[in-house]
């Protein structure tokens, strides 16, 4: 489902159960789980297994991914890749640095976001924009779109300019339309990095099935 999402020359592997057991691991991997409970073994192993697919699709050696300084898993070298897993999905995708500058996803289950959340991570305006969108389209839950929308910004921005956002860093707009997704908008709201060429906004898609909300941001890279 999510291939739906990315374009082409990105890989895309997802999975609505776990199909991995843990010994399918790198040790390396293991080890960041070895104390972690049944459910979240499982749920690791198994995007780990995605993002090993896709590596393959690739053509890409299957590196073990261990997490960076901010926990981020670091993909092999000339490789952009996100994971992302909620409960009854797990999905990764993977594409070649030289085609992409940016790639983020993230898949969260279509329902409210827990009391109080909602303001810790929406703006104003946004609140209002997402009041506008509940009165139009009520089967989706915006406020859990608006956060998942908000992962794929930062999972996709920090890699590619090293530079960290919080939820009120970036201010975004949805574009929904007749089926079972749309688009979306996010305004970047703190300066770039001295000496960066970076845009202000980047663009992403979204898309609500199967008691899911899947949402991704990809950036061609248009160096060459």
């Amino acid at each position: 489902m999510i291939e739906r999402l990315v374009p082409a020359g990105v890989v895309a592997v997802d999975a609505f159960e776990d199909v991995a057991e843990p010994g399918d691991l790198h040790p390396e991997e293991a080890a960041l789980i070895a104390r972690a409970v049944d459910g979240r073994r499982r749920e690791f192993t198994t995007a780990r297994w995605c993002a090993r697919r896709a590596l393959a699709g690739l053509g890409a050696p299957a590196a073990p991914l261990l997490p960076g300084p901010h926990g981020a898993p670091v993909w092999p070298g000339g490789v952009l890749g996100s994971i992302t897993h909620c409960a009854g999905f797990r999905a990764a995708v993977a594409a070649r640095s030289s085609a992409v500058a940016a790639l983020g996803i993230d898949a969260e289950p279509n329902a409210p976001v827990p009391e109080g959340v909602l303001g810790a991570i929406a703006l104003p305006g946004e609140q209002g924009h997402l009041r506008e969108l509940e009165r139009e389209r009520p089967e989706v839950r915006w406020d859990r779109l608006l956060f998942s929308a908000k992962e794929a910004v930062y999972k996709s921005w920090y890699p590619w300019t090293g530079q960290r956002l919080d939820f009120e860093d970036a201010s975004l707009t949805f574009t929904p339309y007749d089926g079972t997704g749309g688009g979306f908008t996010a305004r970047i709201l703190p300066p770039a990095p001295p000496g960066a060429a970076l845009p202000d906004r980047l663009e992403g898609r979204w898309l609500a099935e199967r008691g899911l909300l899947l949402t991704a941001i990809t950036v061609p890279d248009r160096s060459t």
